[in-house]
């Protein structure tokens, strides 16, 4: 029901007072509820970024058999250089016994700023007759970064840090030739033009580089 006449002065001040207060107060409430949603919204955004882990930005069905935890997961891993993030990876482990071969070779890829590494994963190097392999590895612990082990080791590091949306095309390696990188986290594939390796884990970050796990060992040679 509508007031049509207020007959008294007190009543019309009366009503004013209890109107302004009103009106105050309805304004104090929408400032704590947009002080309160914004804090909330902040507060959500901030839980999103900390639940984001770098398993996020992987691809490959092989990044299943990647420890969850730990300083070989992919958390742990983005904390270190490569070399050491991959040593504490149990599907390199193999890799890392070639890398810790050639003497200064894991200190030279874990000081570079960025590199990207195609690292074969333990069954690659199985495909490499076991005589043959340890061959490689006494030469290498013998004449270090002037043996064959560090130049096949040197053609599968790119001297830049690559993530899948830059690695594909032509990529110069470490050795002075090149790899050419093809598809993307549907499929990916790289190439020395003899051998082509598939990407079975991709994007793995680490402190300084990006690591794709690879199925195949590139020699290098050319025919």
């Amino acid at each position: 029901m509508k007031l049509k006449q207020l007959r008294r002065t007190t009543g019309i001040l009366g009503a004013g007072v209890i109107l302004s207060l009103s009106l105050v107060a309805c304004g104090d409430d929408a400032e704590t509820t947009d002080e309160s949603s914004a804090d909330e919204t902040t507060s959500e955004a901030a839980e999103e970024t900390e639940e984001a882990s770098a398993q996020d930005q992987t691809f490959g069905d092989a990044c299943s058999a990647v420890p969850t935890d730990g300083p070989g997961s992919f958390d742990g891993m983005v904390q270190d250089p490569v070399a050491t993030a991959a040593s504490n990876n149990p599907i390199l482990s193999t890799l890392v016994t070639a890398v810790t071969s050639v003497e200064g070779l894991p200190d030279t890829l874990n000081s570079a700023p960025e590199l990207t590494v195609f690292a074969p994963f333990n069954d690659a190097f199985a495909e490499i007759p076991e005589e043959d392999l340890n061959g490689l590895v006494q030469e290498a612990q013998n004449k270090g970064q002037d043996s064959q082990l560090y130049s096949i080791l040197a053609h599968h590091v790119v001297g830049a840090n690559l993530e899948t949306g830059d690695v594909a095309g032509e990529q110069d390696t470490l050795a002075g030739d090149t790899l050419t990188v093809e598809g993307d986290e549907s499929g990916m594939t790289v190439s020395d033009g003899t051998v082509t390796a598939n990407v079975l884990c991709g994007n793995i970050p680490t402190a300084n580089a990006t690591v794709y796990v690879i199925d195949k060992v590139m020699t290098g040679v050319q025919q």
